[in-house]
């Protein structure tokens, strides 16, 4: 996979949109995630009035279920003392799916479990139909959800998630999906678990604080991630997924020749082309 990434043109990377990223600040570092408003405009126009309110400024992480989630929001959503939405909404329509035939879709060769056909849309993992009728965001590791109730229409974007365990496919079609993690998936990942019913915290004490969170195009240039992303509509992808496929290393006995969707390298690097790309597993 390293010699396929080598031989990569300048043209088959692109740097994410600074309107489309989100930069989630912790005490412990920073996560960048990179919207997809392709499906999920409404949400994530919810969200950007969130952020331009500083709804999540002050907020914590409440959840960390152990090869599931990772889930922040108010922790006091529900109970009186809740903060304020401002200008945003307070539940939106479902944007589970969205129309699939005049997608920009990078369909892969795999059997899926989940879906008639699967690939890439716009640099995010997804899935559609076989009659092209539906098209809608995957579960893999490191995408970004809203949080919901049980009815359809009560997500806002107030409460995000991110897959952290052992992609949760049967959640596709049934949550809004608004994009993945681009950078510091290792933050999430190793925050301490939940110990309360699916991973909640049980105490404050144990809240991860949330010092804020910002669209890319409101910080100065200078604080903004320095990064490329490998374009999936472009033959050096298609190779990179063939190439992880058949697995050619020494150390595979009996390489599958098989590959799924969640299991294909999102590839990333420093905005340099003469540095080395570096693999990420997104």
């Amino acid at each position: 996979m390293d010699s396929v990434l080598r031989a990569s043109q300048t043209s088959d990377w692109r740097q994410p949109a600074p309107e489309n990223t989100v930069y989630l600040e912790l005490d412990r570092g920073q996560v960048v995630f990179e919207l997809a408003p392709d499906f999920a405009p409404a949400h994530i126009a919810n969200l950007r009035q969130l952020i331009a309110n500083r709804y999540f400024d002050g907020l914590a992480i409440v959840r960390s279920q152990d090869n599931y989630v990772v889930q922040w929001g108010d922790p006091s959503a529900g109970a009186d003392g809740a903060r304020p939405l401002g200008k945003a909404k307070e539940s939106l329509a479902a944007e589970f799916t969205r129309p699939g035939e005049a997608l920009d879709f990078t369909a892969i060769d795999a059997t899926d479990a989940y879906a008639d056909e699967v690939g890439f849309s716009g640099g995010f993992p997804a899935a559609r139909d076989r009659a092209g009728a539906r098209a809608w965001l995957t579960h893999c590791y490191g995408a970004v959800g809203v949080g919901r109730g049980n009815s359809a229409q009560s997500g806002s974007g107030a409460e995000l998630y991110v897959v952290t365990g052992h992609a949760p496919r049967h959640l596709d079609r049934n949550v809004t999906v608004i994009g993945r993690v681009i950078s510091g998936m290792t933050i999430l990942s190793a925050l301490p678990r939940g110990t309360g019913p699916l991973g909640f915290y049980e105490s404050s004490a144990e809240h991860v604080r949330i010092l804020s969170m910002r669209i890319g195009a409101d910080l100065p240039t200078a604080e903004r991630l320095s990064i490329e992303l490998l374009r999936t509509d472009t033959e050096t992808f298609r190779n990179l997924v063939e190439a992880r496929r058949h697995r050619a290393e020494e150390w595979f006995v009996d390489p599958t020749g098989r590959i799924d969707l969640c299991n294909i390298p999102l590839p990333a690097r420093p905005q340099n082309p003469s540095a080395l790309p570096l693999l990420r597993r997104q």
